[in-house]
């Protein structure tokens, strides 16, 4: 208890002792943590909008509600008989109202509007030919098939959707990378400077006979919390900016941001990041302190 009671002590001591350089190191990992927090939220986002378009479909062929099955196994049947289509998957309505409340989980009221009934069945189809032009070209013979709703195609929106996402997160993690960086640097620093300003009493505590770690415990936990601190007001950050994104696509403004209704993440999600994130503001302040204490501490 003793050893524990000193350890807590000289921890604060050491925080308080260089508060201006303390609060300059949490407020670094702070940003850059958030940024990085924002950046894996957004590509996550981005993986939910586009999940109707993994493996590799290309379009998606979507029947009128009053389709007769004749019509329907037209459909399928030329599919089937087409030399350019690969495979194709006929998604029924209670597959598209499950994959809708999927999508839109975080939009109880939208979920709460839409029956089965309202979304049409659609033939998910993946052609042969990865062009652009061939597969805009096959999509549109199917355009005016006989019970055939609209062909939508992927490939335009998807790719320019995922190359924006993949700009904006390297950008992001490139900036967010650099503070982490800085921040590691201040949190060295000023550990350095609280062993600088003791070290005639670190001196002493040799000579009385303290081990090595008796006397470095109290510097590392000063970078750990620093580095704690600073992950837990990211974390904050993050959950209030999607909490926001969540409002708008939720309140009254929700019709002016139904594009982005896709995009919304679970809370799950969030909380994977928010761990991620607390897990690297840890790492960060236990490299920062480690290397400080070994280097600058000559015990």
């Amino acid at each position: 208890m003793t050893k524990a009671s000193y350890i807590a002590r000289e921890t604060g001591n050491n925080l308080l002792r260089n508060i201006s350089l303390t609060v300059a190191s949490m407020v670094t990992v702070a940003v850059s943590l958030s940024l990085v927090g924002s950046a894996l939220l957004l590509r996550q986002g981005v993986q939910n909008a586009t999940a109707r378009w993994e493996g590799g479909i290309e379009f998606i062929v979507f029947i009128e509600p009053d389709a007769t099955a004749d019509q329907k196994q037209a459909i399928a049947d030329s599919l089937d008989a087409s030399p350019a289509v690969a495979s194709f998957t006929f998604v029924n309505q209670e597959a598209a109202y499950d994959e809708f409340v999927e999508l839109f989980q975080r939009s109880p009221e939208m979920i709460d509007a839409i029956d089965p009934e309202d979304l049409p069945s659609s033939y998910r189809v993946v052609p042969v030919d990865p062009d652009a032009g061939g597969i805009e070209a096959l999509g549109s013979t199917f355009d005016t098939a006989p019970g055939v709703y609209r062909v939508v195609f992927a490939f335009d929106t998807v790719q320019q959707v995922q190359k924006l996402s993949r700009v904006l997160s390297i950008g992001v993690l490139v900036v967010a990378g650099v503070l982490l960086f800085a921040a590691g640097l201040l949190i060295l620093n000023t550990i350095r400077m609280a062993m600088f300003a003791r070290r005639r009493e670190i001196e002493v505590m040799k000579l009385v006979g303290a081990t090595n770690w008796f006397i470095r415990i109290p510097y590392m936990l000063e970078g750990l919390v620093q580095g704690i601190v600073g992950a837990i007001i990211a974390v904050g950050s993050v959950v209030v900016l999607n909490n926001f994104f969540e409002s708008r696509l939720s309140g009254e403004e929700a019709d002016a941001f139904a594009i982005l209704q896709g995009f919304a993440v679970s809370n799950s999600e969030v909380m994977g990041t928010s761990m991620f994130v607390l897990g690297v503001g840890m790492v960060v302040g236990a490299i920062g302190s480690g290397i400080a204490v070994s280097r600058y501490l000559d015990v």
